[in-house]
């Protein structure tokens, strides 16, 4: 993809969230495309948001785990990953909390 396209992607998503603040969707949209960019303290912020307006089944508790490792914050990685396994159980998805166990034992200090 172009890299006008990308800018053009993530200018759509944060008008998106910005004109909407608590549509789901736009807020995980958003979050989405900051990862892709490896603007992981923004995306944080918006997964954040979206898992205050939203019940996820794992997933997104897995990229704000995955999020706040790179950001070498250890304990709230493990905290989003703990989420994670806890709903990913909930919603039947033993494998993703199998994943997400493995990295909370991945981190520093876990």
């Amino acid at each position: 993809m172009p890299a006008d396209a990308v800018g053009d992607r993530l200018a759509w998503f944060r008008r998106l969230a910005d004109e909407h603040p608590d549509e789901p969707r736009a807020r995980f949209s958003l979050a989405n495309e900051l990862l892709k960019r490896g603007d992981d303290t923004e995306a944080i912020e918006h997964l954040r948001a979206y898992l205050d307006l939203a019940e996820d089944e794992g997933n997104a508790w897995g990229k704000l785990g995955d999020a706040l490792a790179r950001t070498g914050d250890a304990d709230a990685a493990a905290d989003a990953y703990l989420a994670g396994i806890e709903q990913a159980i909930k919603h039947g998805h033993p494998g993703m909390a199998d994943e997400f166990q493995q990295a909370v034992e991945a981190l520093p200090d876990a």
